[in-house]
């Protein structure tokens, strides 16, 4: 009886052993798989931030979504650098295709998927915008692939690249 209680306390031993680097991992691996879902939910946030912005022609926020460096690809040629050049350009194209008033167009933004290394991250949805037509019917006026690059700056997610429309970007080790 004495050599089962010797030989349960020596496996207990070792089982308890070899579980230990585990249970040191373990609260570090659920920090990183934590942090990674709340990066997804805060750049998932930053897509309907940025339909939001744009719908309520909030200018001032608008720019705020866009890192230093960032770069907007739109549909028809339209590109820009920098956020106040990314806001000038976005202001400027809804004078020329938005309704006159705001809220009587919208734009919707889903099937996110977004994939995040650390303090980056790449991301592709779906964008419709809505307007409301002459008839004061609402219609499908795009509907639209965004492919995106995000970057944490000062500690918010902020667009970095925002491409509409066309082909998907290659990827590249220097994209993120």
């Amino acid at each position: 009886m004495s050599s089962r209680i010797t030989l349960l306390c020596v496996g207990v031993a070792v089982v308890a052993g070899s579980l230990s680097p585990l249970t040191a991992q373990a609260p570090n691996a659920l920090a990183a798989r934590l942090q990674t879902l709340e990066d997804r939910d805060a750049i998932r946030a930053l897509l309907v931030s940025y339909a939001h912005t744009l719908d309520t022609r909030d200018f001032d926020a608008f720019e705020q979504l866009w890192a230093k460096d960032a770069e907007f690809i739109g549909g028809g040629g339209n590109s820009a650098r920098g956020p106040k050049a990314i806001r000038d350009l976005l202001q400027e194209l809804l004078k020329q295709n938005a309704a006159p008033v705001p809220g009587r167009d919208f734009h919707l933004v889903m099937n996110q998927t977004v994939d995040v290394t650390g303090d980056t991250a790449t991301g592709y949805s779906r964008g419709t915008w809505v307007v409301t037509s002459a008839e004061k019917r609402l219609e499908w006026s795009i509907i639209t692939n965004y492919y995106d690059q995000f970057v944490r700056e000062g500690g918010r997610w902020k667009f970095k690249r925002h491409q509409i429309g066309g082909t998907a970007p290659a990827a590249s080790s220097g994209s993120k």
